[in-house]
């Protein structure tokens, strides 16, 4: 079977080492390094407790969100391009894609408490792909016009990524790739999800309620 052949002639050796290095760069949360350097506590017992840049915000203000959201989106962009450089396997490059934002969602050092993946996610798009990118900011132009939300139109189009990559005629493993980098981030975004979707809900049945006592 051609896939089992592929598999017995691959370079192991080098595809665990860009596994294992993306994730470690993964690991490497400037959120929690900055609020430490800079206020000497743990980021984790602060707001939201995500090392995000959001959260990093409500602690630093504009100039520790926009450092820590360019870095995360940076280490993204990095490993893909890196990856690239040293293997012409597609296929190794979407593992290092991956491996990136585990690193970000679950770094060891942290216990495995780290960030939602969203930026890391969105950096390593942006070299992978950028047809996928372009795709994510149009879905969430979209959504955004409807809801005037952030959070909920960004998991919309994350989740809308996988259909567009069929769209594209992507092989594959890159759809598969793409379809567990999406489902990472709707995962790590679970709680965020259900909390939108409830006040989607929650200002539609205000909203008649407001008009019927009007009358």
């Amino acid at each position: 079977m051609p896939w089992i052949e592929q598999l017995q002639s691959a370079n192991w050796t080098r595809v665990s080492s860009i596994a294992l290095g993306a994730y470690v760069l993964g690991c490497f949360t400037t959120g929690y390094y900055l609020v430490r350097m800079c206020r000497g506590h743990d980021i984790r017992e602060f707001g939201s407790g995500n090392v995000g840049a959001k959260n990093v915000g409500r602690a630093l203000g504009w100039a520790g969100f926009l450092l820590t959201v360019l870095s995360d989106i940076g280490k993204g962009a990095f490993v893909v391009w890196a990856a690239r450089h040293f293997t012409t396997d597609d296929r190794v490059v979407v593992l290092a894609m991956i491996a990136v934002v585990v690193g970000h969602v679950w770094p060891v050092q942290l216990w495995f408490r780290g960030g939602k993946g969203m930026a890391t996610s969105l950096g390593a798009l942006l070299i992978y792909d950028y047809h996928l990118t372009a795709a994510f900011v149009i879905l969430f132009a979209c959504a955004w016009g409807v809801l005037r939300k952030t959070v909920l139109p960004g998991l919309f189009a994350f989740a809308c990524l996988p259909l567009v990559s069929m769209y594209l005629d992507h092989d594959h493993s890159k759809i598969a790739g793409i379809s567990i980098l999406a489902g990472l981030v709707l995962i790590t975004h679970r709680k965020n999800l259900m909390e939108e979707i409830w006040h989607v809900i929650e200002r539609r049945d205000v909203r008649p309620k407001r008009n019927q006592s009007e009358l």
